[in-house]
């Protein structure tokens, strides 16, 4: 198999990612999965929250996705599901860390980009219950977010 397709399908993977995330985070977090998510949005007690669960459900199609890729000589598939994996590593540094700050580093980010990713993530908490949610991506956000300084 060619570079270009491997880095085609890991790139083009990572990317349809985030469509799949924001679809899932949308219609089934805030939908028939509410009872996983709600304690992201209404607290916890610890360090891990129900919320976590959705590690794995994105988890076990990356790994099998690479193990049955693997099995069949290195095809398509190892590669698809490397670039889930590596939506997902992104999605644990950019929501869980640099967000919520699970850990305490990258705090001070003066970075348009993650500036305006922070701003769409507040408004999205800014609603308690699954019902009236905006901003369920998590790398693309609505421009407004890049503009305004403070966004009600």
């Amino acid at each position: 198999m060619d570079v270009a397709i491997k880095i085609g399908a890991v790139l083009g993977t990572f990317i349809f990612m985030e469509f799949v995330a924001w679809f899932t985070h949308k219609y089934l977090m805030h939908g028939l999965l509410w009872i996983l998510h709600r304690d992201h949005h209404q607290g916890h007690v610890g360090f891990f929250e129900r919320n976590d669960s959705f590690f794995l459900i994105f988890a076990i199609p990356s790994f099998l996705l690479m193990l049955f890729g693997v099995l069949n000589g290195n095809d398509i598939r190892l590669f698809m599901g490397i670039g889930i994996a590596i939506y997902g590593f992104c999605y644990f540094l950019v929501h869980d860390i640099f967000i919520h700050q699970r850990f305490k580093i990258f705090r001070n980010s003066n970075n348009w980009y993650l500036r305006a990713i922070r701003r769409a993530h507040k408004m999205h908490h800014k609603h308690l219950n699954k019902e009236d949610g905006e901003c369920f991506g998590m790398l693309l956000v609505p421009l407004k977010y890049f503009r305004d300084e403070k966004v009600e």
